[in-house]
């Protein structure tokens, strides 16, 4: 029952480590919004999509922003979007 146990910590651990493995963060001016697809490029080609609930009305060509997000199914999901000066 102990060796279940420990396997068991030791899987949830190793899939933490994994999912912090696909997060990042990125700081860059816009190039282009596609409200139709809610999502964003920015200059370095980087393309942000935004899940539902976070809104993309605020954004345009040539705002600098610092996105967090989160790699799944091949896509960049953004999980936070703060407009930052220059």
């Amino acid at each position: 029952m102990k060796w279940m146990v420990r396997m068991a910590v030791v899987g949830l651990a190793l899939a933490v480590l994994v999912g912090a493995a696909w997060a990042g963060e990125v700081t860059g001016k816009i190039q282009k919004v596609d409200q139709e697809q809610k999502m964003f490029v920015l200059e370095d080609g980087t393309q942000l999509f935004a899940p539902e609930g976070l809104s993309l009305e605020k954004l345009s060509e040539g705002t600098k922003v610092k996105a967090s997000y989160e790699e799944r199914d091949g896509k960049n999901w953004a999980t936070a979007i703060e407009v930052v000066s220059e």
